[in-house]
């Protein structure tokens, strides 16, 4: 018998993947990360808020009182109830141990902000206030190599192996364009969602495929289909996250982070008016923006916002950010009438903890009063693809009947069911560690049986 090149395959090096590899080398597997692009990371790259979990020792730390049961309330609120229960009570009861194994592993996380839909600061970024993704990926990626984990790019999986009903490799494509094979014990799905793909974008949400995406470029489905070739069954393809806050007049289009307004930034149209709670769910905020007459909104916030979020620096450096040294001065430089009544109306919201208008609550810490002031243009854009292939909350990939596809398991937006209609901010980030591990652990179980 033909010995396997390695215990367990993994497609995709994003969060999931760099953690079920840095996961599985610690229960003693021998791993292997394919992934199509040139670099590491996938959308995790771009993430920028934080990590949410309730009840951790950081959100002690900073004196706040967090429930598990009202994370999970929110999370399901916030998804329509369309949230798989039993994979949401799984990701809220394990999102504190994940919040662990970072900082065990030399990537803490603690300091806190809050995301729309929430109702307490349980999301958890670096001390830096750095965005959160790109120093998951880099951590993850040195301890995946101090592991030993071999990681290929520009390996793009074309196909799954199977034998005697088992899934038991893959097959790719080399950097020179040739096909090959692995064989391992297990296969690990961990390859993104389809917010790059127009072609599946038109199939399942045709009144989005004009949108722009805030989505790297190889976020194209391959999972979907990897899966669905083998027998996988997919679910709630057509419930895909338009984020409100991206920036768009450059060729490229720019996230612009929930942890601005949990920090206190606002939300004004093109008089300089409110128009929305701007920490409601992303769908509430978006269909508030879209429903303007311009379609686009101004991201308004001052230089206490700034010093709350390391990532306005990047905004700034590539020419996002509009600045005035004065409330007056900004609102001259971009049109908007009615900015310095509207700040002013804010700041008394904020001093009284009482947004009479729109009913803010959180993210209200500070009344926007220190200059510089600074406004970024937005608008939505595709931004998550909550649908994906079924699995349950042990990570195995589920056929149509329900049963298992032995030796197949799938982690991180690859996989539908958690979010329900609506992905709250900073839930990707926790799915990807909570869910990574849980892959690596579930894979070593049922190849050690």
């Amino acid at each position: 018998m033909k010995k396997n090149d390695y215990d367990l395959i993994i497609v995709g090096s994003g969060g999931a993947g760099l953690t079920a590899a840095v996961q599985a080398s610690e229960l003693g597997l021998q791993v292997v990360v394919l992934e199509k692009n040139a670099k590491v990371g996938g959308n995790t790259s771009r993430a920028s808020s934080g990590m949410n979990a309730a009840e951790t020792s950081v959100q002690a730390q900073h004196g706040i009182v967090d429930h598990m049961r009202t994370f999970y309330d929110e999370t399901m609120k916030g998804g329509g109830r369309l949230n798989d229960p039993e994979m949401l009570h799984h990701f809220v009861t394990h999102a504190p141990l994940a919040i662990d194994w970072l900082a065990q592993h030399g990537l803490p996380l603690a300091d806190l902000t809050i995301t729309g839909g929430m109702s307490q600061q349980r999301t958890h970024r670096p001390a830096s206030t750095a965005p959160v993704g790109a120093y998951l990926v880099k951590g993850l990626q040195n301890l995946a190599a101090s592991a030993g984990v071999t990681i290929m790019t520009e390996a793009k999986v074309t196909k799954l192996l199977i034998h005697d009903g088992r899934v038991d490799g893959v097959q790719y494509c080399d950097n020179d364009g040739q096909p090959q094979e692995l064989t391992a014990e297990a296969v690990i799905l961990a390859s993104g969602g389809f917010g790059a793909s127009k072609e599946l974008m038109q199939r399942y949400r045709p009144d989005l495929a004009h949108y722009r995406t805030t989505n790297q470029e190889g976020a194209t489905g391959d999972g979907l289909r990897l899966a669905s070739a083998v027998g996988a069954q997919l679910m709630q393809l057509d419930l895909v996250q338009v984020h409100p806050t991206v920036q768009q007049d450059q060729a490229h289009a720019y996230l612009i982070g929930e942890a601005v307004r949990g920090e206190g930034a606002i939300l004004v149209n093109q008089q300089g008016n409110r128009f929305v709670n701007e920490l409601a769910t992303r769908r509430i905020v978006s269909n508030a923006i879209t429903k303007l007459p311009e379609h686009s909104a101004y991201l308004i916030f001052d230089q206490q916002v700034r010093k709350r979020v390391k990532a306005v620096e990047f905004y700034d450096h590539i020419g996002l950010v509009k600045t005035g040294r004065t409330v007056d001065e900004l609102a001259d430089q971009i049109g908007l009438a009615d900015l310095q009544e509207t700040i002013n109306e804010w700041n008394r919201a904020v001093e009284n903890q009482d947004d009479e208008k729109f009913g803010r609550t959180t993210g209200m810490d500070r009344a926007l009063t220190a200059g510089p002031f600074y406004a970024i243009h937005v608008a939505p854009a595709i931004h998550y693809t909550m649908g994906g292939i079924h699995a349950d909350a042990e990570t195995r990939v589920l056929d149509a009947n329900g049963q298992a596809i032995p030796g197949l398991y799938a982690a991180g937006e690859v996989v539908g069911g958690l979010h329900g209609n609506n992905r709250i901010g900073g839930n990707s980030i926790a799915e990807t560690v909570v869910f990574g591990r849980q892959a690596a652990f579930t894979a070593k179980e049922e190849i050690d049986k």
